[in-house]
């Protein structure tokens, strides 16, 4: 049976989907997720790019679109509805490549490297090939590509690969939100018209969570604001002014000159000398040395 043709989801079906599919393998015991919950999920504010603030409502009608494509399931549990993705069986592919699909729409455009960390939860990868290899094959998928290979950014080691699932994205407009636009904001039914750029668009995420902590090599980064760097670097001069005159502080307590080790300094080997030959405190003298108080020796 040949794989159906890649339907074309808006970016809250797209979260709703992945959310779905993150939930299943990191928390078993409450999955198929209810409404309240999905919509939690979506509305997640850390590991999610962009941010949203659907509603219940939205959510919903998006549940519905991606039932009429079989890619959610309803289920009753108690006195509530509950619902389960079925995105390996419509769309044909792996479990490996269902988990690279849904890190790539919860956190945005990511390089192989952030993937493997990014998706650790959801499925493990022995190395970066072989994430490589999952994404390839959903890019060369006969029904349709799942996922895109974006051009190599200026000064950055690695690709970065988006997914399909809003439909193609053009890559100028990608390219031009990795470079430092802010992330946008979703409220709700407006995320659904934010156009596919922002949704694949990665922000660089540094000491985030998830395990995105540090995710992203040096050279992904997008180049920071002038003025902002400028700050940084004014207040990094600062600092080392202040280390600098602690420096010289302890030095001159030491008895050595600053800039110099206590083993280069002259005079800093004269006070350890003299430190050394002194007697230590509550030793009593040998019978040749004497030892005066007040005049008087004994």
């Amino acid at each position: 049976m040949s794989a159906r043709p890649l339907p074309i989801l808006s970016v809250l079906e797209v979260r709703a989907l992945a959310v779905l599919v993150e939930k299943e393998r990191t928390v078993p015991d409450t999955y198929p997720l209810t409404l309240n919950a999905l919509t939690a999920g979506c509305n997640q504010k850390s590991s999610r790019y962009p941010l949203m603030n659907a509603t219940e409502t939205e959510v919903q009608g998006a549940i519905d679109a991606l039932k009429r494509h079989s890619l959610v399931i309803e289920s009753s549990g108690g006195r509530v509805m509950r619902y389960a993705q079925n995105v390996k069986r419509v769309l044909e592919v792996p479990s490996q490549s269902v988990a690279l699909l849904a890190t790539l729409a919860l956190r945005g455009a990511q390089t192989a490297g952030e993937l493997r960390i990014n998706c650790d939860r959801l499925n493990r990868f022995s190395d970066v090939s072989a994430v490589e290899g999952f994404l390839h094959e959903m890019a060369d998928r006969p029904a349709g590509a799942l996922v895109a290979e974006l051009s190599r950014q200026r000064g950055a080691r690695e690709t970065r690969w988006v997914h399909l699932l809003s439909g193609p994205a053009p890559e100028e407009a990608v390219e031009a939100a990795l470079a430092g636009s802010p992330a946008p904001s979703a409220p709700g039914a407006s995320s659904r018209t934010i156009g596919t750029a922002g949704a694949n668009a990665s922000r660089a995420e540094v000491g985030e969570g998830a395990g995105l902590a540090g995710t992203g090599s040096a050279s992904n980064l997008p180049p920071p604001d002038a003025d902002a760097l400028h700050a940084r670097v004014a207040a990094l001069e600062d600092e080392i002014a202040l280390l600098s005159a602690t420096v010289r502080q302890l030095c001159a307590e030491l008895g050595f000159a600053y800039g110099l080790s206590p083993a280069t300094d002259p005079q800093a080997e004269r006070a350890a000398l003299r430190r050394s030959e002194a007697p230590a405190a509550g030793t009593c003298p040998g019978p040749h040395e004497t030892r005066s108080t007040g005049g008087s020796s004994y």
